[in-house]
């Protein structure tokens, strides 16, 4: 016969130890951190956008390049090397403004490359390297457009790429100041340009170098310009995940590496001062004041 009273003991010993190990294998530190998988024979994951000149987009054979793609790749380098894998394999995955952070967020790619902006509100779901650029979001309007500030474009309408920083200062400034902008939201870059282009929007608000790419690259690249005092800051930067501090760590030390040895500059010269696919056009922007100084003290820490 069972003793009933001392089974009860040892059933809810078992019972504690398995929801233990059921917590222990669900914990972000059992998780496998993107060294360790590499190590293991794993692959690394690069996210890149499709339009995001001269930052990170396909050229004429649908490969991803780009400023920021190239410094992903240094990035790679120092993770092939301190793994020891040197038949790693690397992955692209095109990402877009809307599902770029859930794409890291979740693990499914390891670093993006793109032009996304390091602010506190993502950084609650993901994390940044030292800055590779520092820009501000401003209007691309058509060449014979009257608008020079966004204050013109009372009543009018003005687009943005869905799920960006420029939107939310388009917003916050329409708000503010009352204007009653009729604000439109694009799947993409490019295709907030062709609005621009076909009168579907007075302006496209973005940062500035984008704007200056995008424009470079169109078919009639004269028939459009940039416009208005900056509406932001941003400091762009490759994102990764939080819930890697070694990753991450080794991530920062390469980063901080290529801009301290100035490594990272003729990488800068090629895509903003020299022709860069698909139009072998330059897009003739030399390293801003901010950024240098930034550079001066390059660190993952920004004040916004």
């Amino acid at each position: 016969m069972t003793n009933t009273y001392a089974a009860a003991p040892r059933r809810a010993v078992f019972f504690l130890l398995g929801t233990l190990l059921v917590l222990v294998g669900h914990s972000p530190a059992a998780a496998t951190g993107v060294l360790e998988r590499v190590s293991s024979g794993g692959k690394l994951v690069i996210a890149h956008r499709e339009s995001s000149i001269p930052f990170s987009y396909v050229d004429a054979d649908k490969k991803p390049v780009g400023y920021a793609v190239e410094l992903c790749l240094k990035l790679a380098e120092a993770v092939r090397k301190k793994t020891g894998a040197k038949n790693m394999q690397v992955d692209f995955l095109q990402v877009t403004p809307a599902n770029r952070i859930a794409i890291v967020a979740e693990g499914k790619a390891d670093l993006e490359c793109g032009s996304t902006t390091n602010n506190a509100e993502r950084r609650q779901k993901v994390a940044f390297t030292i800055p590779h650029f520092i820009t501000g979001a401003r209007m691309l309007v058509r060449a014979d457009s009257k608008i020079e500030r966004i204050e013109d474009l009372e009543g009018k309408k003005l687009v943005s790429t869905k799920g960006t920083t420029p939107l939310k200062a388009a917003e916050q400034a329409n708000r503010e100041r009352l204007l009653r902008i009729t604000i439109l939201e694009a799947s993409d870059h490019a295709k907030a340009v062709d609005m621009v282009e076909k009168g579907e929007a007075e302006a496209f608000v973005m940062d500035d170098v984008l704007l200056y790419g995008l424009a470079s690259n169109r078919p009639k690249p004269e028939s459009l310009r940039v416009v208005g005092k900056f509406l932001t800051t941003e400091p762009l930067a490759i994102m990764l995940s939080k819930d890697d501090p070694e990753f991450k760590k080794l991530i920062d030390e390469e980063m901080r590496r290529l801009i301290v040895s100035k490594e990272i500059q003729p990488i800068y010269d090629k895509w903003f001062l020299k022709p860069i696919p698909p139009n072998d056009k330059a897009l003739n922007l030399p390293v801003s004041y901010l950024l240098r100084d930034f550079w001066k003290y390059p660190s993952d820490f920004v004040p916004f």
